[in-house]
């Protein structure tokens, strides 16, 4: 479900609905739950759930041939189409209607060009307008990539050579050069069955992997591998080149665990540091380093978006007190040091603001709106924009806070007339946006 504010002339409107995925359609048509979920992968369970899924697609009670995902993960923008992403699926096309309204216009397959997944963390390039994006799978090819030009044209696949079957989530760009993560959370159905475990397993024998691929390549043959201590990442912040090193802005999770939040969310998260960190790769030595730039728990990283895969300043973050509730927001300055040490992560350093929720309220993922689009105006001059929930009042809220001085005192406040739920991600749509999909 796609929860959405329209703030236009002084005025807000307030929707939520459902993306109109071909899973849900044939879901309502039975009354109820017929697709497996990823959450019902893990022991006898999950192999029975399997084999359940499998008979109902051979004898046509279900029909994969439209995907099967639910289009719940990410929105991102392109070639005047608002897309709905899931990373087991293709994308659907989303229309904003002038109330405010949502419409879902269908699949987006690329005039059948795009047979693979499509993640939920493409990429723009603000600057060329292309997307950049990848898929990964099962069964080999275990990652493709592709490029999209900036009028929906959709090229060649790029088959990524890698081991195993992985979980990846996020990629990023550079001007020059997409920075694939091949890091040793493991696709192990048979684990799955013998252990009890959840289908995804991580192997911390294992080091972690960074592909730099030229973002034009027609194959993977120019690729360079890094290695660094293994770890997770579900999210990237941005990245960039510097002189000969690509730097990688991201959240690393160290040992993850993802039995711990399959299933009932604790109000606490054992052993769970998810940090912010700086990766460098440098291009001519082969040599990679990594340094430290948080403590935990931060994830949900967003930046000024005029600067994707350009060098930045300032990243935004969410503060984290179990995987499912943020407690506040904060700010960054990659311009500074880390404060040594902090135990937590609180304002000093590179910690240049907080906007605590207060006790009680859990917030999302912030997204930065520029208060001018480009990058001719100051990094952080801005806005980050939220959805929040009280459980003292059970009343939710749209935020807007001032990012540049993070202000405990937010810009505006729009209350809404329901919960909205702890979600994933979060995205801004422009006016000049909204227009372009009137062509639709």
């Amino acid at each position: 479900m796609i929860h959405g504010m329209r703030i236009k002339d002084g005025k807000a409107a307030y929707v939520r609905r459902f993306v109109r995925t071909s899973r849900l359609k044939q879901e309502e048509f039975f009354g109820g739950a017929k697709f497996m979920k990823i959450g019902d992968l893990k022991g006898l369970f999950g192999l029975l759930m399997v084999n359940i899924q499998i008979l109902r697609l051979k004898s046509k009670v279900l029909d994969n041939s439209y995907g099967i995902g639910t289009g719940n993960t990410n929105l991102i923008y392109h070639n005047g189409k608002l897309l709905a992403l899931q990373e087991a699926d293709k994308p659907y096309v989303v229309k904003v209607m002038e109330d405010g309204d949502l419409q879902t216009l269908g699949l987006l397959d690329y005039d059948k060009r795009l047979k693979h997944s499509f993640t939920a963390h493409p990429k723009v390039d603000p600057f060329t307008g292309e997307m950049f994006t990848f898929g990964y799978s099962h069964e080999p090819p275990y990652v493709t990539y592709r490029v999209i030009s900036k009028d929906g044209v959709m090229h060649d696949p790029v088959p990524i050579t890698i081991s195993d079957p992985i979980m990846m989530h996020d990629f990023a760009i550079t001007e020059n050069y997409a920075v694939f993560l091949d890091l040793p959370l493991y696709f192990r159905p048979k684990e799955m069955v013998k252990d009890k475990k959840f289908i995804f397993t991580f192997d911390a024998t294992k080091k972690a992997r960074f592909g730099v691929l030229p973002r034009y390549a027609k194959d993977d043959l120019l690729i360079k591998w890094f290695e660094l201590p293994n770890c997770f990442i579900f999210h990237n912040a941005n990245a960039w080149e510097e002189e000969d090193e690509i730097v990688l802005i991201t959240c690393r999770l160290q040992n993850p665990d993802l039995d711990m939040v399959n299933g009932a969310v604790k109000e606490k998260l054992e052993n769970f540091t998810n940090e912010l960190y700086e990766m460098r790769f440098n291009m001519k030595t082969g040599v990679a380093s990594q340094k430290k730039l948080s403590e935990s728990a931060v994830d949900f990283p967003r930046v000024n978006e005029s600067y994707t895969g350009r060098k930045q300043r300032y990243v935004y973050g969410t503060l984290l007190d179990s995987i499912a509730k943020v407690t506040g927001i904060v700010k960054f300055d990659l311009h500074s040091e880390p404060e040594p040490g902090k135990g937590k992560i609180e304002v000093g350093g590179n910690v240049k603001g907080i906007f605590d929720l207060g006790p009680g309220r859990f917030g999302s993922e912030a997204v930065f709106i520029p208060r001018e689009p480009g990058t001719t105006s100051e990094e952080d001059d801005g806005y980050l924009i939220f959805f929040a929930h009280d459980e003292n009042t059970g009343k939710s809220s749209v935020n807007v806070i001032d990012a540049k001085t993070m202000s405990a005192n937010p810009v505006a406040v729009v209350e809404l007339p329901h919960r909205v739920p702890y979600g994933f991600h979060a995205f801004f749509v422009s006016e000049e946006q909204l227009q372009e999909q009137e062509k639709l």
